[in-house]
């Protein structure tokens, strides 16, 4: 069994190593098994209810990152140079409510639950969405809600690719509008059932960054 003292420490020189990285380097690709890992963190990320209320685009296609790379503004500075470029999808309103189609089978088909314990944990998701969180309130709280877990798999996978030696930048910087409807044209969001949440560039940096800094942890965690 690994020593746990040197498995933290490695884990913490990973969080030290990460950073969003601004530049990357064209030539450096990252290798097919160690991108499949990276993919296999977000994958295997939890979710709310078990919902995994997301989808990975791997934008491989020089025309589309190109694409991109001109109606997103964050990513002008990433395309073409990252080796591997994301885009992180939310299920919408039409996968994620209690009702919906999605659910049923998700819970039927992939978490193959009985019968009698989907309907009560259905119940369950009905009474969080209308009540609990108030969800179900036009068409964004959901949607929002949805996009809060695929954060979750974006932190796995920058963490996972940090202990690994590979560099990523999440990138926020578009116009979601716009976005949503270079994707639709290219016939990506299935009809309405996903929208755009966020993007993730993976590669190798051209410069080191400055030391990080964080505030305290006296500051930040506090018990009670």
């Amino acid at each position: 069994m690994r020593d746990k003292e040197a498995l933290k420490q490695e884990i913490l020189d990973a969080y030290e190593f990460r950073h969003a990285t601004k530049q990357f380097d064209p030539n450096k690709k990252v290798a097919d098994d160690d991108f499949q890992f990276i993919m296999e963190t977000g994958r295997m990320s939890p979710s709310s209810f078990g919902f995994e209320p997301w989808r990975f685009l791997v934008i491989q296609d020089p025309g589309l990152r190109d694409k991109i790379k001109n109606t997103a503004w964050g990513a002008y500075g990433k395309l073409p140079e990252a080796s591997h470029f994301v885009v992180i999808l939310a299920r919408t309103k039409l996968d994620t409510q209690y009702d919906s189609a999605y659910l049923l089978d998700h819970f039927k088909n992939v978490k193959n639950m009985p019968e009698d314990h989907i309907s009560k944990y259905l119940e369950k998701i009905e009474q969080f969405q209308k009540v609990d969180f108030d969800l179900l309130n036009g068409e964004r709280p959901l949607l929002d809600w949805a996009g809060k877990q695929t954060y979750l798999a974006l932190g796995n996978m920058m963490t996972a690719a940090a202990q690994i030696g590979v560099d990523s930048c999440p990138i926020e910087g578009f116009d979601i509008d716009k976005m949503n409807a270079l994707l639709e044209e290219e016939g990506l969001l299935d009809d309405g059932h996903f929208s755009i949440s966020v993007m993730c560039a993976f590669g190798y940096r051209v410069n080191d960054p400055a030391p990080k800094t964080r505030r305290s942890f006296e500051d930040i965690v506090k018990f009670v």
